[in-house]
């Protein structure tokens, strides 16, 4: 199994800066494409931003040049630098990774973690 922990949520003014980071403990041969998703009151679920395992990314137009996501595959852990913040990017946000539990698996499940809370001041 896998257990996910998220952090780094919490009460920013509008042009600050958090960085949310999800760590991955369990059973894990490798974890290899990871999401970010948030999700407002009132609205769905979103994708926010996914790296794969080649390397490239997606990213929502909504947080293009703001927002980076990188990965620390010795530790097992999942980043979001999220700068310039605004009102609107407050949400839940929850990591979404692919993991791979042994090298025989040739797919990985996808998990999810609880999700921390955001919030942006005006």
């Amino acid at each position: 199994q896998v257990q996910l922990v998220e952090s780094g949520g919490g009460l920013v003014q509008a042009g600050g800066s958090l960085r949310l980071s999800c760590a991955a403990s369990g059973t894990i041969f490798s974890i290899d494409d990871i999401n970010w998703y948030r999700q407002a009151p009132g609205l769905r679920r979103e994708l926010v931003v996914s790296i794969y395992t080649d390397g490239n990314t997606y990213y929502a137009d909504s947080v293009k040049g703001r927002f980076t996501i990188s990965r620390d595959n010795a530790k097992n852990i999942m980043y979001l630098q999220m700068n310039s913040l605004k009102p609107e990017d407050t949400a839940v946000y929850y990591c979404n990774p692919v993991i791979r539990a042994t090298m025989m698996d040739y797919y990985g499940k996808a998990y999810w973690g609880k999700g921390t809370l955001v919030t942006v001041s005006s």
